[in-house]
């Protein structure tokens, strides 16, 4: 049976994700909150990020960058900016 959330991104009921994604308090956030439409939208701006500013996941303080920029995506609205950086045209 399919686990529905409330999606916070979405704004509407949705598929909830079969398991939590990230560890601790803010990864069961997003799994009580977040579907997985959201979540793969999620994934590939993070992918995008992590591109685009060279982050290195190794580095606390470019986690707390990834970690930042996918609260502001996923609980705020919020969009990945990056500067410098044009979507490619359809």
């Amino acid at each position: 049976m399919t686990r529905m959330v409330f999606c916070q991104r979405l704004q509407k009921e949705a598929e909830g994700m079969d398991f939590q994604m990230i560890p601790g308090d803010l990864g069961k956030r997003v799994y009580d909150n977040i579907s997985k439409e959201a979540w793969t939208m999620w994934q590939a701006k993070q992918t995008m990020l992590i591109n685009e500013k060279k982050l290195n996941l190794m580095n606390l303080d470019d986690r707390k960058v990834l970690e930042s920029a996918m609260i502001e995506f996923l609980f705020n609205q919020g969009d990945v900016t990056i500067d410098g950086y044009t979507p490619p045209a359809n």
